[in-house]
């Protein structure tokens, strides 16, 4: 799994993936207590757990699945006197296409996930934890037990940790593997020994009725990482490295067209999306142009070259001014992505030049979708497939002249009529194809 990690670039700051890259670094917990492992866990212990909420709030971490949601917020929903039980549960079902960058934590750093979770169990009275994996990876499964184990035998995990009177156990659990568990409530589903369909919020916001129905807090593999760093740097040192709501670091993993395509760690708004592009990644292969770029996972809009968008900024008399920015100068960040009409989700960015044909990789994503809708909601179950039988009818040559227009309405008939926001993964990348390339469709559709 190092095969992708290079030495980093003068744009990166490594932190998360700091230890994944040091040459004779391994995952095992003398190595990792070596280089400092734990120390924030022993610091956390010393604070009360309120204190440790506001440190990770302070930090402006937002949370690196997808949604982006601030985590010291999310943790705020717990009560941690309430006399229930409490979980955590880690999010490690990574398969949305384009994102591949919790697997190289998996791999190479496990006990900084763990120390991540311990800290979060002791701010939210936590005695229980789960890391939920994917059974396509066992390697993965493999390393994070065997990492866990050798926490429990020096007491970073299990009764009394570290002398603090505190106790936390956590344990592997493998899914069968269906790109739905990686939606919270699906995932509990699963964790839970069901069938993984979505549950609907409200009332079923996990931080309220989650795991057992009780309050239960899912975080991401890297997000995890992150509170293990925020004790480390400091919460102010730690938002000052991203923007006023997105601080921190983000793991962008860059696939495509590109010279050089690997996850990279970036301040968060750090580098505009052509720095990216062509600093980071080397520019795309010789002699091709860009096309288009999909930001955030395969369920973010699409966004076309040469492209403009309208922002807002301060000019120099305070006052909120309009500006035009082209693609490339788009800063990789969760406020201007948005603006954009799109996100930066899971921070996928998959990169196509001149040589894609854009139905083709419509098509591609929609079989995706069809294959992992969880079936639930009509909407979602009937209108996935039928979009995905369009695009395959179109690139078999059989297109007939209303099937962008019918594509358009099944999509726009599935976003935001279903339980979770899978209708919404699914219909975006139909929509925005259509809107950005809509000649490529038409010559199909004759």
């Amino acid at each position: 799994m190092k095969s992708l990690l290079l030495p980093p670039h003068p744009k990166e700051r490594r932190i998360v993936f700091k230890n994944a890259w040091t040459q004779g670094y391994t995952p095992d917990i003398d190595c990792y207590v070596k280089n400092g492992g734990y120390e924030e866990l022993k610091k956390a212990l010393g604070m009360k757990p309120e204190e440790i909420i506001d440190e990770v709030k302070k930090a402006n971490l937002r949370g690196r699945g997808g949604a982006g949601f601030p985590c010291g917020v999310k943790w705020g929903f717990i009560k941690r006197d309430d006399g229930k039980p409490h979980y955590i549960t880690c999010n490690a079902d990574e398969s949305e296409p384009g994102t591949f960058k919790d697997r190289y934590i998996l791999h190479n750093d496990p006990h900084q996930l763990i120390e991540g979770m311990a800290i979060a169990a002791f701010a939210l009275n936590v005695n229980l934890a789960y890391i939920y994996i994917r059974c396509e990876f066992p390697k993965a499964a493999g390393i994070v037990t065997k990492a866990i184990e050798e926490a429990r035998a020096k007491g970073f995990l299990g009764k009394n940790i570290m002398g603090s009177g505190f106790d936390i156990d956590m344990y592997v659990h493998q899914g069968a593997g269906a790109y739905i568990c990686g939606e919270e409530t699906s995932l509990i589903e699963s964790l839970e020994g069901k069938r993984p369909y979505p549950r609907i919020k409200p009332p079923y916001f996990p931080a309220v009725l989650g795991l057992y129905m009780s309050p239960t807090i899912v975080n991401n593999v890297e997000t995890f990482c992150h509170v293990k760093q925020i004790f480390k740097i400091g919460s102010g040192e730690y938002a000052k490295m991203g923007t006023a709501g997105d601080g921190g670091t983000r793991v962008m993993c860059v696939s495509g067209d590109v010279m050089r395509p690997g996850p990279y760690e970036i301040p968060a708004g750090g580098v505009t999306l052509g720095e990216l592009i062509n600093d980071v990644c080397g520019g795309m292969k010789p002699g091709r142009k860009l096309k288009a770029i999909i930001p955030g996972g395969s369920s973010s809009k699409i966004l076309r070259a040469g492209e403009t968008f309208k922002m807002k900024e301060k000019g120099p008399d305070g006052e909120m001014i309009e500006k035009e920015v082209p693609l490339l100068d788009l800063v990789m960040d969760a406020a201007s992505l948005a603006a954009a009409g799109t996100m930066i989700g899971s921070g996928g960015v998959i990169v196509m030049d001149d040589s894609r044909n854009m139905l083709w990789a419509l098509n591609n994503l929609n079989t995706f979708y069809a294959h992992e809708s969880c079936g639930q909601c009509t909407p979602c179950r009937e209108g996935v497939l039928w979009i995905d039988k369009m695009t395959t009818r179109m690139v078999n040559g059989e297109g007939i002249s209303q099937d962008p227009a019918t594509l358009k309405n099944v999509a726009d008939n599935i976003a935001g009529r279903t339980v979770c926001a899978f209708g919404e993964a699914a219909s975006w990348p139909v929509q925005s194809f259509l809107q950005k390339f809509p000649e490529e469709f038409e010559i199909a559709a004759k």
